[in-house]
């Protein structure tokens, strides 16, 4: 089981709760914190396979539970 920063929680949960992919740039807005910083968590979440790109720069929870 990976375990997650409290930012990698913050972004990972408002990719649940949009039910659909989205682009860093959308998560940013929503959870409040610069793109580039959204862009290095999903890169670490993608890592952990807890994201994935269903298409080119929108991002999904992945299946790997946490």
């Amino acid at each position: 089981m990976a375990e997650l920063t409290e930012k990698e929680s913050i972004v990972l949960e408002a990719m649940k709760n949009a039910g659909k992919p989205v682009r860093p740039g959308d998560l940013a807005k929503i959870v409040g914190l610069e793109s580039k910083e959204v862009s290095k968590i999903i890169k670490s979440l993608r890592e952990k396979g807890l994201a994935h790109s269903p298409k080119r720069c929108y991002y999904a929870p992945g299946d790997g539970e946490v």
